[in-house]
């Protein structure tokens, strides 16, 4: 039967249930117990005769005539309730059979029962219909099997998919103890300007949007507050983080969204090799609260947060697995090898090419591992080590993916203002993923930063340890609007 025909049959199931005086669009319900509670509650309800509220949305109808079974789902838990001839007012039972559908939401009253097959049940002595439902519930086996269209109707597929419902609950846990772990080290929550005049703290191309009031063209963030946080350093505050959305306009792959949530932490007075020691110890709290374990399997490679987290030379790891030397090797060198490989790259300047080297390099790095001694060239906030041209930063791999990046921060506003200003070249040379200087940020390191380690880390993190595609771990992919599929 087509859809249409199916509604418009819905449709005049509706006019029915008002012409019996329902309501098809209920103000409100009289639930006195969600379904968890009374099955989490059991030996309290069974057997009790007076009449208990329940609610919920109809996701299976047995029977017919004198005995119908109907499956009840309100989100907390699924129950049975049994509609039986001489339990329940014979015209109420006529009109539930000649009106309810699958996918409606009905209030039921009654008691409690066990049937003789084991089946929890509320026997029915009085309904009423809450919502009328006018689409059909895809089937219960099957689903939504199209990609686009699931995550199109997410609602349907989460209504339909218990695992991704138990996805979305692990990752409001996985922020929750992250905020946690901060919160009881005395880290500062703070909240920074989404906003910017510019997107400075990553390398990304932004989301450009316009000021009305200000006549002046902004950009949607890329990273969550990572200069604005560095001023609170200069202002006072030791410890600070932020949990928030930040926005890109690239590409959509398994690792790669638009949109998502990032988590930045700040320390004053420490620096990357404090920051290391930190992060090991929060990926593990991590994994232990909300996975309950440490070891994982993840796109085929097996690792252990609590092995061991090796040190690899960013330079040195290049040079093992490509043959170049990227200090030394021209650009031309980096470009056939690249060529080589297959592996395609955007721009033609050294940074990007070094990028995409690595980015083929890091995929063979099972982890857990920690990368250091990146060039300044790509990491134009981080402090020298020691006067040499590379940088106190460090990036966690795990399953061959970066999940993570800090750096003792660069506090020195002469050397920031040149790599600024190299940033800003590239700007004008085309490259849309250099970092925009923000010359208001190198006034501030004039009148003083402390010696400060950053970090920060998105939800490619979570998709790892849970081995799913960062897209299907959202609650609402972005989608093309309909017509531009």
């Amino acid at each position: 039967m087509a859809i249409e025909e199916i509604r418009n049959f819905r449709l005049q199931k509706l006019k029915k249930l008002q012409e019996a005086g329902m309501n098809p669009y209920a103000d409100k319900t009289e639930r006195d117990f969600s379904i968890g509670e009374i099955l989490g509650k059991w030996s309290e309800f069974e057997g009790r005769s007076g009449e208990t509220h329940i609610a919920g949305r109809v996701m299976a109808l047995r029977g017919q005539g004198a005995l119908i079974f109907v499956d009840l789902y309100d989100g907390t838990g699924k129950i049975q309730a049994l509609l039986k001839k001489g339990d329940i007012n014979e015209k109420l039972l006529t009109l539930f059979e000649e009106t309810i559908d699958l996918g409606d939401f009905i209030e039921v009253s009654g008691g409690f029962l066990v049937t003789k097959r084991g089946e929890k049940t509320i026997a029915v002595k009085d309904w009423k219909i809450l919502t009328k439902s006018l689409h059909p519930l895809p089937e219960k086996w099957h689903g939504l099997q199209d990609v686009e269209e699931r995550y199109r109707k997410r609602y349907l597929d989460i209504l339909l998919n218990p695992e991704l419902k138990k996805t979305i609950e692990l990752k409001a846990k996985f922020w929750d103890v992250i905020r946690d772990f901060f919160k009881t080290r005395d880290f500062l929550e703070v909240e920074t300007p989404t906003l910017e005049f510019t997107t400075g703290g990553a390398e990304a191309r932004p989301f450009k949007t316009h000021h009305n009031d200000f006549d002046t063209d902004l950009y949607l963030r890329i990273s969550v507050g990572e200069l604005w946080q560095k001023r609170l350093m200069a202002a006072g505050f030791q410890k600070t983080f932020e949990i928030g959305r930040a926005y890109r306009n690239e590409g959509t792959s398994q690792e790669h969204i638009q949109e998502f949530t990032n988590l930045e932490f700040y320390l004053a007075y420490a620096d990357y090799r404090d920051g290391m020691k930190l992060v090991r110890e929060l990926y593990i709290t991590i994994a232990e609260k909300v996975f309950g374990k440490t070891k994982f399997t993840t796109r085929g490679q097996m690792f252990d947060l609590k092995d061991e987290w090796r040190e690899i030379d960013y330079t040195e790891e290049i040079k093992r697995q490509m043959g170049i030397n990227i200090e030394k090797d021209s650009e031309e060198k980096i470009k056939d090898k690249l060529k080589e490989l297959g592996i395609e790259y955007v721009g033609s300047h050294k940074e990007r090419l070094i990028d995409s080297l690595w980015k083929h390099c890091r995929k063979q790095i099972g982890g857990p591992a920690f990368v250091i001694n990146h060039p300044t060239l790509v990491a134009p906030l981080a402090k020298k080590l020691d006067g040499k041209n590379i940088t106190q930063m460090f990036q966690p791999i795990i399953a061959g993916s970066e999940v993570g990046r800090g750096y003792s921060e660069l506090n020195d506003p002469i050397d920031q203002k040149e790599r600024f200003e190299i940033q800003e070249k590239l700007i004008k040379a085309g490259d849309e993923e250099a970092m925009m200087p923000d010359f208001e940020f190198v006034e501030m390191l004039e009148y003083g930063m402390p010696p400060t380690c950053g970090f920060g880390f998105g939800e490619r993190l979570f998709s790892l340890l849970i081995d799913k595609p960062l897209r299907e771990t959202q609650i609402f992919p972005l989608m093309k609007p309909r017509g531009k599929e």
